[in-house]
C-alpha cells in the first residue's frame, strides 16, 4: 500500500487545500493530467480564470505547472531515491504534491521553508496527517542538496553513459534523447555538446511565437501593437515577451495567431516552392487539423488568387480548422487524407503528417512522459500512405511538401529518403533550403530542412519539398 495511504485520516472532499491559489491551481492541473490524461495547457487557463489569478500569481502558477510536468522524470527519480519507494506505490494526490514540492526545491528560487511547508499543508488537508508526515520527511531530505547533486546521485554516470546521464539531467525519456542523437548524426551533427544543447533547450520554457496574417497585418505592425519583436526566420513571426496571447486584440480579431515560427516556415515553403508550369491556384492541405498551417496557407492563397482544400478526418478537429480559416479561401472537408475523394490536379499539396511530435515537446510539457517508442512504427505506415495519396492528387510539375514536427529519422529521412517509395509515387526531391528566408543560420547539407530549438529557436520541424514528375 502506498505511503500516502498509511495512517491516512478520512477527510471531507469539500475541504479546500490549505495552500495559496497559485499552488492550488498547479496541483489541480497536475491532478487532471495524472487522473484523466488532460493537457496542462488546456486545463490551467480555466483554473487561472476561476481563481482570478493574474500578473505574478498567474505567472507563478504557470511556471510551477509546466515546469513540474516537464521535469517529471527527474522529479520521480529524486522522489524514489529520497523516499525509498517507487512512485507507483505513492498515492496520486501525494505524488502530485511531492512533484510540485521537489520542483520548487530544485528548480525555482522559492525558499526551502515555503516550498516544504506549503506542500505539507496541502497534503495534510487532502490526504491526512500520516501522508503529510511522509511528505515532510521526503522534502526535507531533498532540500539538503541542490539539483546538480541529485542528478549526480540518480542519473547514470556521465563517464559510462553520457547519453543516459544527459537524458536524466534534462528530464527526457532515454529513448527520446537517443532519437534526438540519431537525428543529429543523420543531419551531419556529431557533437554530444550539440545533443546537450538540444536537450537543455527542450527542457526550458519556450517563447510564444505569433503569426501575422499576410494581407491583414505585417509582422512589424503586429510587433508594435503587442510590444514584441519581429522574428528572425519567418517574415510573419513576432516573438511575444510574455502575457496571455489570447487576450491580445489582434489575436481576438483574427489578424494574428499563435504559431511556432518553424510551422510558419513549413506553410510558407508549401506556398512558394517552384512549380513546373503555371500555378493554377488549386492548393491542398491534406492533414489540416487543428488549422494553424491551413490558416497561413489560406492567407497566402488569398494574396495569390488561389484556393485551398483542407482535409481533416475528425469532425471536432475539422471544426477547429473552420474557425481558424474563417474568411479565407479555404474549403474544409471531413475525410481521411488517404482516401479523400478529391479530384486530382493540385498544384501544391502540404502533407503535415501525423507524427510522434517529439520535436514540439517544449510546448507540450507532459507529452514526453506519455509517448512510447512503439508509437513510431504505426505512424510511419500512415505517413507513407499519406505521401502516396498526396502524390496521386498532385499534377505533373506540382509540388508536395512533406513535413513533421518530429526529427525522428524513421519519420523523416526514413520516408522522403526512401528512393523506392518516391519512385513509385512519381516524386523527386528538390532542394528545400532556398525556401527558407536567408538568415545565416545553418540549414545543413539538404536537400531537406531540419530545424532545431537550440540552433533556430523553433520546434524541431522537418520538411522536404518533392516535385511530381
Amino acid at each position: 500500500m502506498g505511503a500516502g495511504r498509511q495512517g491516512r485520516v478520512r477527510h471531507d472532499p469539500r475541504r479546500r487545500p490549505v495552500t495559496d491559489p497559485a499552488r492550488s491551481a498547479a496541483l489541480e492541473t497536475l491532478a487532471a493530467v495524472r487522473e484523466r490524461g488532460a493537457y496542462a495547457n488546456l486545463v490551467l487557463p480555466g483554473l487561472l480564470r476561476d481563481k482570478r489569478l493574474t500578473g505574478r500569481d498567474a505567472a507563478f502558477a504557470t511556471e510551477l505547472t509546466y515546469g513540474t510536468c516537464r521535469a517529471q522524470g527527474l522529479l520521480d527519480a529524486v522522489i524514489e531515491d529520497a523516499s525509498g519507494r517507487p512512485v507507483a506505490e505513492i498515492d496520486g494526490p501525494v505524488l502530485d504534491a511531492l512533484r510540485l514540492g521537489v520542483y520548487q526545491l530544485l528548480r525555482t528560487r522559492v525558499g526551502a521553508h515555503a516550498a516544504v511547508s506549503e506542500t505539507v499543508d496541502a497534503v495534510k488537508a487532502t490526504s491526512g496527517r500520516g501522508a503529510s508526515g511522509f511528505t515532510n520527511a521526503v522534502l526535507r531530505k531533498v532540500s539538503k542538496d541542490d539539483e546538480d547533486t541529485w542528478v549526480a546521485r540518480v542519473a547514470p554516470s556521465a563517464a559510462d553513459d553520457l547519453l543516459g546521464h544527459l537524458a536524466v539531467q534534462y528530464a527526457h525519456p532515454r529513448w527520446i534523447a537517443q532519437a534526438f542523437w540519431d537525428a543529429l548524426r543523420a543531419n551531419g551533427i556529431r557533437s554530444m555538446g550539440q545533443l546537450q544543447a538540444l536537450l537543455a533547450s527542450d527542457d526550458s520554457r519556450p517563447p510564444v511565437h505569433l503569426v501575422a496574417r499576410p494581407g491583414e497585418i505585417s509582422a512589424e505592425e503586429l510587433a508594435l501593437i503587442v510590444e514584441g519583436e519581429t522574428g528572425g526566420l519567418s517574415p510573419y513571426a513576432v516573438y511575444l515577451p510574455g502575457g496571455d496571447p489570447g487576450a491580445l486584440e489582434p489575436v481576438r480579431d483574427g489578424l494574428a495567431g499563435v504559431q511556432d515560427e518553424g510551422s510558419q516556415l513549413v506553410a510558407r515553403a508549401a506556398a512558394v516552392a517552384p512549380l513546373e508550369g503555371p500555378d493554377g491556384g488549386r492548393w491542398l492541405d491534406l492533414c489540416a487539423g487543428p488549422g494553424g498551417k491551413a490558416a497561413l496557407l489560406g492567407s497566402l492563397a488569398s494574396i495569390d488568387g488561389a484556393r485551398v482544400d483542407a482535409v481533416e478526418p475528425a469532425e471536432h478537429r475539422a471544426e477547429l480548422v473552420r474557425k481558424a480559416v474563417r474568411g479565407l479561401p479555404v474549403d474544409v472537408h471531413v475525410a481521411d487524407g488517404r482516401a479523400s475523394g478529391l479530384e486530382p490536379g493540385y498544384d501544391r499539396v502540404l502533407v503535415d503528417a501525423p507524427c510522434s511530435g517529439i520535436g514540439a515537446l517544449r510546448r507540450r510539457p507532459e507529452a514526453r512522459w506519455r509517448k512510447q517508442p512503439s508509437d513510431v512504427a504505426g505512424l510511419t505506415v500512415l505517413q507513407r500512405e499519406l505521401l502516396a495519396a498526396a502524390a496521386a492528387l498532385t499534377r505533373p510539375g506540382g509540388v508536395v511538401l512533406y513535413a513533421t514536427c518530429s526529427p525522428h529519422v524513421a519519420e523523416t529521412l526514413g520516408i522522403v529518403g526512401d528512393d523506392e517509395l518516391l519512385a513509385s509515387a512519381g516524386l523527386e526531391r528538390i532542394d528545400t533550403r532556398p525556401l527558407v528566408p536567408e538568415t545565416g543560420l545553418p540549414l545543413g547539407e539538404g536537400p531537406h530542412v531540419q530545424l532545431w530549438p537550440h540552433l533556430h529557436g523553433t520546434d524541431a520541424m522537418f520538411f522536404q519539398a518533392l516535385r511530381k514528375r
